[in-house]
């Protein structure tokens, strides 16, 4: 017995190939010229039988399917079963591709086991014939189908079925599998469709909130989903068993699970929060549908949609298929396939392989070159405090991925100690001694710059001062707000103003703001540290809605406590938990890889959601911290004493809980 093969080095292709193989007889594979490589590596991938592979050349979208007459002559009379695989099965592909593939192709095949003499084609068909038909798709059903335009995708995958009908002269058989899942039992896939677009949402989720938090989602239409071993096992035997021809057969799942239903499976499989409560998409139906289209295009409404959905990585096509309104009835393919040993695999069982394949294979994230060299390489990046602490270990790490590196501080020895320790390990860096608490200074700081290096490309605003004194024992410390205010909120802004415009005549820059965990926590004891940070935040905040669109991100680093100069009069500090000036700088390594609006911990987060959902209880937190951590000695203006300075058992346990925050 010998097939016929096109689309075999395909995905249900390939599968197919290798269930045939486990019958007697010759496979001739269609394949277009130059890709017998591919066909060649999956026969040596799989170990398939090479001699009983045979590559026929030829072109789907030519009369005859490109094949010679020779070669068609050749295989007259001796193929007993055509399998039509070869389609373009995505949506959102080019649409008079999609006609020249799906449906002239088809029309191609056809005529080609018609010139042969085939003993039966079998025509891979698809669910989408059925278009969005509203309700229950039978396997006899075809003209029936609804909203073909909907998509050139829907309609080329019904016509091209059509094409079977109308114009086959030899037995057929249809196939109209669902959307094609990877194999049940290694998880394979070859590309990301269908439900795995909503992988890069649930695995976002799982890094965001922990599994056992409760989430709300929307539950939509039924989606049915296969994987592709059933598919093929299915085919394999209907195609093989006698007095089926002219039959369609849904090579679907009888129960398919709705949209939210089968989110939380894969959540289930990545480990993230499952959608506890799920709103039926339909509750929505009593809004106009001229309302939502005006209300979709509004343009920051589609401009936020696409930008959630370019990060995602889902195609806008594939939000219509939320609320998918058919069902398929698949009895004649039960009937077909009783008494064999082929069974449709439960998701449940399955879905953790499919995940695991995904991340392991097929991540996205796994293609992005992540590393801090193809961000700043050959960049001008300015770090302001860069002579020591978190600027210094910053400018180290950059400086060493092939950064232009500019360093800013007060101290001149210190300053170019640091410059020099960067250019003898390699790297290029330039030093400027400035005092950013002084704005005539600030200006000629950037002025200097923009002169020697045309423009900066990331601005790290890192210097800072901080004081550590209660509200109570400032009431004649005015001018601790004042220099606060002047060095982490005025300096920084000087500097942003000055380096924005040739930003924006690029477009393109980046600012990254240092901030603190007090920031979100509202530490007791730091409110002239706190606020000028939290200005410095607002700022930031107003301004990204502004440069957004012209390719210029505002990050905000929430620090949390890191071991340095400035912590160092506060001895208390030396038995808590604490960033190393390493570690610090590599959230500002990640900022400039990624460029998203906000760094912070996961306790800096749940303080600011905790403070915001519940502030008195929040309130009543804030102050047994206060009562727990008294002012240090310097701060009332003594003489620090040892014995003072030492902490408590309950300082420490607390300190511990609440890690990184500042007391």
């Amino acid at each position: 017995m010998s097939y016929f093969v096109t689309g075999a080095t395909g995905f249900i292709g390939r599968h197919l190939v290798e269930k045939l193989l486990a019958r007697t007889g010759t496979i001739h594979v269609l394949v277009r010229k130059g890709s017998q490589k591919k066909l060649d590596a999956l026969v040596k991938d799989h170990g398939w039988d090479a001699r009983r592979i045979k590559a026929i050349t030829g072109d789907l979208a030519k009369p005859g399917l490109g094949v010679t007459p020779q070669q068609a002559k050749a295989l007259s009379g001796k193929i007993k079963h055509v399998f039509h695989l070869a389609a373009i099965y995505e949506i959102g592909a080019d649409p008079g591709k999609q006609r020249e593939i799906n449906v002239e192709g088809t029309r191609h095949a056809v005529e080609f086991a018609e010139k042969i003499k085939a003993g039966c084609f079998h025509h891979v068909s698809s669910i989408a014939a059925a278009g969005l038909y509203p309700g229950v798709f039978r396997e006899d059903m075809f003209d029936e189908a609804e909203e073909l335009d909907r998509d050139p995708y829907l309609r080329t995958k019904h016509d091209s079925e059509k094409v079977v009908r109308d114009e086959c002269k030899r037995p057929f058989r249809i196939y109209r599998p669902s959307m094609v899942l990877g194999h049940s039992k290694t998880g394979e896939i070859d590309k990301v469709d269908g439900p795995y677009y909503l992988f890069t949402l649930i695995k976002r989720m799982r890094e965001l909130f922990p599994q056992w938090m409760p989430t709300i989602g929307i539950e939509g239409g039924r989606l049915n989903m296969v994987p592709v071993d059933y598919v093929v096992d299915a085919m394999d035997h209907i195609a093989h068993k006698r007095g089926l021809d002219g039959g369609c057969f849904h090579l679907t799942d009888p129960e398919p699970r709705r949209f939210g239903e089968m989110l939380n499976i894969f959540c289930r499989a990545g480990h993230a929060p499952e959608m506890t409560m799920r709103i039926d998409a339909r509750m929505l139906a009593f809004v106009p549908g001229a309302v939502r289209m005006a209300l979709a295009n509004l343009p920051p409404v589609k401009r936020f949609t696409r930008m959630i959905l370019r990060d995602l990585r889902i195609p806008q096509e594939a939000l219509g298929f939320i609320t998918y309104p058919t069902r398929f009835d698949c009895r004649e393919t039960e009937r077909a396939l009783k008494g064999s040993k082929v069974k449709l695999p439960q998701l449940e069982d399955y879905a953790w392989r499919l995940w695991d394949y995904w991340e392991r294979h097929l991540d996205p994230d796994l293609f992005v070159d992540r590393s801090l060299k193809s961000r700043v390489k050959g960049k001008v990046v300015m770090i302001t405090g860069g002579s020591a602490g978190i600027g210094h270990a910053a400018a180290v790490k950059v400086a060493a991925a092939g950064a232009h590196v500019i360093i800013v501080a007060r101290k001149e020895e210190e300053l170019f100690a640091a410059r020099d320790e960067i250019i003898a390990a390699g790297g290029k860096c330039w030093a400027y001694t400035a005092d950013l608490s002084d704005m005539d200074s600030c200006d000629k700081l950037v002025e200097a710059v923009l002169s020697e290096h045309g423009h900066v490309d990331i601005l790290v605003n890192n210097a800072g001062r901080s004081i550590r004194r209660s509200v109570e024992l400032s009431y004649d410390r005015f001018h601790d707000f004042e220099r606060t205010m002047q060095l982490n909120y005025f300096g920084s802004l000087r500097l942003i103003m000055g380096l924005l415009p040739k930003m924006t005549e690029r477009r393109t820059g980046q600012i990254i703001n240092i901030s603190s965990i007090g920031v979100l926590a509202n530490s007791p004891r730091f409110s002239a540290y706190v606020a000028s940070k939290s200005a410095l935040d607002a700022f930031s905040r107003c301004a990204q809605a502004e440069f957004s669109g012209k390719n210029i991100a505002f990050t905000t680093i929430n620090m949390p406590l890191v071991r340095t100069k400035m912590i160092a009069p506060t001895k208390m500090y030396d038995s808590v938990p604490t960033l190393s000036p390493e570690e610090a700088a590599d959230l500002i390594v990640q900022a400039i890889i990624e460029r998203p609006s906000r760094i912070a911990t996961r306790l800096g987060i749940f303080a600011g959601v905790l403070n915001a959902l519940a502030p008195k209880a929040y309130e009543v937190v804030m102050n047994t911290a206060f009562e727990l951590f008294p002012d240090s000695a310097a701060a009332q203006g003594k003489k620090a004493m040892r014995e003072e300075q030492k902490p408590s058992s309950e300082q420490i346990a607390f300190a511990a809980l609440m890690r990184g925050v500042h007391w």
